[in-house]
């Protein structure tokens, strides 16, 4: 006669194992442009990003009245004559999100005429801090954290592999 096997705990293990290896990651911040007042005209955005942080893979978003404002990724000279120079992007949603995937500056304007009072934006996005090295660095290179990360999941795959060929 053969035996049933059931796979149900071996998944959940192997589940719990891998949301445990990923415990450590950092989580990305939604900036809100403009905070609660949102993407409108007449408001500071340069006071506003510059008590913001921004890191690679933060997410900017803008919140505006749909069919009234916009949203233009532009260069530098984009920006500074509020013109669609350098367009990159743009967005027209009213609740638009915009993933910042690379270090450097950004700038973001108002197409519809609105730039000129004051509806753009610029910001300067830095690499993700490194994680912090323990006393007892590998020589090898490699990140202790990621390392010992990589060895957890490797031995609970391992385990579960065992424990699966256990019951067969």
């Amino acid at each position: 006669m053969a035996k049933t096997i059931d796979t149900t705990l071996p998944l959940l293990c192997l589940l719990l194992i891998l949301l445990a290896s990923g415990a450590g990651l950092v989580s990305a911040t939604d900036h809100i442009v403009g905070g609660h007042l949102g993407w409108n005209p007449n408001i500071n955005y340069t006071l506003w990003s510059n008590n913001q942080t921004f890191f690679v893979n933060d997410l900017i978003s803008f919140r505006y009245q749909k069919n009234m404002y916009n949203v233009f990724e532009v260069n530098k000279t984009g920006y500074d004559n509020c013109t669609m120079d350098g367009v990159a992007g743009n967005w027209t949603s009213g609740k638009d999100f915009i993933t910042l995937t690379r270090p450097g500056d950004y700038y973001f304007i108002c197409g519809n005429g609105l730039c000129f009072s004051g509806m753009k934006v610029s910001i300067k996005v830095i690499p993700l801090p490194s994680p912090p090295v323990s006393p007892s660095h590998s020589p090898s290179g490699h990140s202790p954290s990621a390392a010992g990360s990589y060895r957890t999941l490797l031995a609970g795959v391992f385990a579960i592999a065992v424990w699966i060929g256990f019951w067969i």
